[in-house]
């Protein structure tokens, strides 16, 4: 059992002014996996009070000073790294595996990237007699979700560490002990005080006084379209910077000369991984209508292949995080089958065998057409509509058909697959699987957010521009 009743502020680990607590559910065997405490506005204070006050020296420390603390940070993170792991696959179901290669793996590869770039970054130059210099956007606030934990703290505090911002984390209150593990390792890495803090909590009370303060410079979020737009609203009257990366309904365009059985196959398994939790997941995938009873026997081949499981074990997919997006994706799967469309794969209730724990079926559903809600709405399961085109130029209309913009996926040959990603509206294109770079922008078009995180497009985020005339003497006089 997990206790997690304090706050980090300041340095230290605190009370939170007014006790609450909350129990955090392990959603393989519906179990309770520990108790945290529920902050309040009264704790955001606090915690942007000592943030503001740490702004005012680690804004100013070099580039070599910062890049220290981090290097001790990776070091720290390496020594907890099974710990890690172990604390996401509790929390919020990733199989064992994905936990240990790609789920821990993020937080430190988030942390090396930034490094690599803060080697050399510029942060100023000289434009004739004109000097431009880029300094730290401030204090920043933090919220992020629970299907990619650690991953979606570390894409956000290690640019903003490393531009010399400070900063107060909200993590997910469904997922929230990778959070307490990553600021330990903070702590025990030396960050000084109050450059990173953090407080539990939920949007309406935590999240919403972080958006609003007064102190916080930015803040940047991930989740839901429709929570990123309450705190853009909660940020509007003090004229912050809001960086989101929302929603996403992605379009899997696999084209006439596509590796059918290879294409079928990956963009099934790359919805599966996770538990489909996952906000670029190519959910929509578009095929030739001629070739729709060969894609559906492959794509039911790779669903039922599919192992379904305690996630400590050798199951391929672990649980969804919870009973409410378990219902919710329930209900869904339901409204695929009322509105008509063609059941392949999976459907409603647990896998076979399984009778506790936030388990789905692997579903796929074929001849979705673009009016069905589970070709419009983000389901956050793994489940997969199957639309059929006609022509090269309806498939690219159908797959910007949506409000999101997030990530797109083409499958083909590799000119047509170029000339296809070119016209599709989002933030990410993926041919031919490509992927894996941390050094590439990722952020949406649309609905799926603004700004952009990873590389250093995500430093530009917690930077403030000055143009400073007139810093060069002009040249004398021949």
């Amino acid at each position: 059992m997990r206790e997690y009743m304090k706050f980090y502020i300041g340095g230290q680990w605190v009370d939170p002014v007014t006790p609450k607590s909350l129990d955090v559910i392990n959603p393989a065997d519906e179990s309770v996996a520990g108790h945290i405490s529920m902050g309040s506005a009264a704790d955001v204070d606090a915690a942007v009070k000592a943030a503001r006050k740490a702004f005012a020296t680690w804004s100013t420390t070099s580039r070599e000073e910062r890049l220290d603390v981090m290097q001790r940070i990776v070091e720290e993170y390496q020594k907890r790294y099974g710990d890690m792991a172990d604390a996401i696959t509790e929390e919020m179901g990733a199989p064992a595996s994905l936990s240990q290669r790609a789920q821990a793996a993020m937080g430190l590869a988030h942390m090396q990237t930034a490094m690599a770039i803060l080697k050399n970054y510029k942060f100023e130059e000289e434009r004739g007699p004109t000097k431009i210099v880029k300094e730290p956007i401030g204090v920043c606030g933090f919220i992020t979700p629970w299907n990619w934990p650690v991953n979606q703290i570390a894409c956000k505090v290690a640019p903003a560490l490393a531009t010399g911002c400070t900063m107060v984390l909200k993590p997910s209150e469904v997922a929230p002990f990778s959070g307490y593990i990553w600021t330990e390792i903070l702590h025990a890495a030396g960050v000084p005080a109050g450059v990173f803090n953090l407080v539990n909590g939920d949007g309406p009370n935590v999240g919403a006084a972080i958006s609003s303060h007064p102190e916080v410079d930015m803040v940047s979020f991930t989740g839901s379209t429709r929570a990123g737009i309450e705190v853009a609203k909660a940020a509007a009257p003090t004229v912050k910077r809001v960086a989101q990366e929302l929603g996403g309904k992605s379009p899997n365009i696999i084209l006439e000369d596509a590796d059918l059985q290879r294409a079928v196959t990956g963009g099934i398994k790359h919805v599966m991984q996770n538990s489909g939790q996952s906000c670029n997941a190519p959910t929509r995938m578009l095929v030739p209508g001629k070739k729709m009873d060969e894609v559906i026997t492959i794509a039911r081949a790779a669903a039922e292949s599919t192992t379904v499981g305690d996630p400590k074990g050798n199951a391929q997919m672990g649980p969804v995080v919870s009973e409410v997006q378990w219902n919710k994706i329930q209900g869904l799967i339901q409204k695929g089958i009322d509105e008509g469309a063609t059941l392949v794969a999976g459907g409603v209730g647990r896998p076979e065998g399984l009778d506790k724990g936030y388990y789905v079926k692997p579903t796929v559903f074929a001849n979705v057409t673009s009016d069905m809600t589970i070709a419009k709405e983000e389901i956050f399961g793994p489940v997969v509509s199957i639309l059929g085109y006609e022509t090269e130029e309806q498939a690219i209309e159908v797959g910007n058909d949506t409000e999101y913009g997030l990530a797109a996926y083409v499958s083909g040959s590799l000119e047509r697959a170029r000339e296809v990603a070119t016209k599709l509206r989002a933030g990410q294109v993926s041919i031919n699987g490509g992927g894996g770079d941390l050094m590439a922008p990722f952020g949406g078009y649309k609905m799926s957010g603004n700004g952009r995180e990873w590389g250093d497009y995500g430093f530009q985020e917690f930077l403030e521009i000055k143009a400073i005339l007139g810093y060069a003497p002009p040249q004398a006089a021949e």
